[in-house]
């Protein structure tokens, strides 16, 4: 039996997502979910399963930008361990700096979300039209830091086999 990729289709969550916090910012708390979801897989020693394999974000850049990308490689800085450390950081303490603004009020908390998660879109959106499609991909700092969580989790549990079912 073939398996079929969820990438060809996954990206309609983003698109979902987008509208239904247009029309009403209170859905961007399901913004947790698409920050939930690779913490998840990683977390179960999965790895970066969800980047490669369910992505909205990656999905809807590289099916829409595809025919009007540069395909230019981005610079080779971008992909070190050093940048992708300072870009999560420098993610989280904004992210942080949001949540902590919206003192607990679930109306500003789901806004905040919706703002962080479309800020970082139009950033990927940049980036996969100067460079290739998924360029983003390559930089996101939730797929870097499920790299961390599975290097953490196979270092605590390093007899345990993972298996990216």
């Amino acid at each position: 039996m073939k398996k079929h990729s969820h990438m060809k289709w996954s990206w309609i969550f983003m698109i979902l997502f987008l509208t239904l916090s247009v029309i009403d910012f209170r859905f961007g708390i399901l913004g947790f979910i698409c920050m939930g979801a690779p913490v998840y897989h990683a977390v179960r020693g999965r790895g970066k399963i969800h980047c490669s394999k369910f992505c909205p974000r990656g999905s809807l850049l590289g099916i829409f930008l595809k025919n009007i990308s540069l395909n230019q490689k981005a610079p080779k800085f971008m992909f070190t361990r050093k940048f992708k450390n300072g870009l999560l950081i420098l993610m989280l303490s904004v992210f942080s700096f949001a949540m902590y603004h919206a003192g607990g009020d679930p109306n500003k908390i789901a806004f905040a979300m919706f703002r962080f998660m479309s800020s970082s879109l139009i950033i990927g959106i940049i980036m996969g039209i100067v460079f290739k499609p998924r360029s983003w991909c390559g930089v996101c700092p939730m797929g870097h830091g499920t790299v961390l969580i599975d290097q953490q989790m196979k270092k605590r549990n390093p007899k345990v086999v993972f298996q990216s079912k």
